[in-house]
C-alpha cells in the first residue's frame, strides 16, 4: 500500500479504535466548554458534517475564553491521535500489506488485524503499536 493510503485507511478506522470513547469525551468537553455559544449562536444548526464547528468558527470573534480553550484542547488531542496513527501506518505499511490486505478498512478492522497478527509483525511495527497503545474496543 502507498503510505498516504495506509494513513487514510487507518484514520478511517478511528471509530473502532480504543479512542472512540476518547472522541466522545472530546465532543462532550467542547459541548460543555462552549455551551453558552452553542445555545446562543448554533442552536438552530443541524448537527453533522461539521456544521456545528462551522457555526462556532463563524462566530469566532464572540467565543468565550472557556470555549476557545475547549476547542484548542480538542484540536490538540486530535492532532496527537492522528500523529500516532500516522506513525503506526508508517511503521506497519509492509505488515498491513502482508497480513491485512484482504481486510476492509473502517470500524477498527485494520487495527484489529494488526493486533491479531502481533506476534508475526516486524519489530518496528510491533514497537509502534506498543508505544502508541493501539487497542480495539
Amino acid at each position: 500500500m502507498k503510505r498516504l493510503s495506509v494513513i487514510a485507511v487507518l484514520v478511517l478506522s478511528l471509530s473502532g479504535v480504543n479512542s472512540a470513547s476518547a472522541l466522545e469525551s472530546l465532543i462532550e468537553s467542547v459541548a460543555t466548554g462552549c455551551e453558552t455559544e452553542l445555545n446562543s449562536y448554533c442552536s438552530q444548526v443541524t448537527p453533522g458534517e461539521g456544521r456545528v464547528l462551522a457555526c462556532l468558527y463563524a462566530h469566532g470573534d464572540k467565543l468565550s475564553g472557556q470555549c476557545e480553550y475547549a476547542l484548542y484542547d480538542a484540536a490538540a488531542q486530535l492532532e496527537r491521535f492522528v500523529g500516532a496513527l500516522t506513525y503506526v501506518a508508517s511503521e506497519c505499511d509492509e505488515d498491513l500489506d502482508t497480513h491485512c490486505a484482504s481486510v476492509e478498512a473502517g470500524e477498527g478492522r485494520l487495527a484489529e488485524c494488526l493486533l491479531e497478527n502481533k506476534t508475526r509483525l516486524q519489530k518496528r511495527c510491533a514497537a509502534a503499536i506498543d508505544s502508541t497503545g493501539l487497542q480495539v474496543e
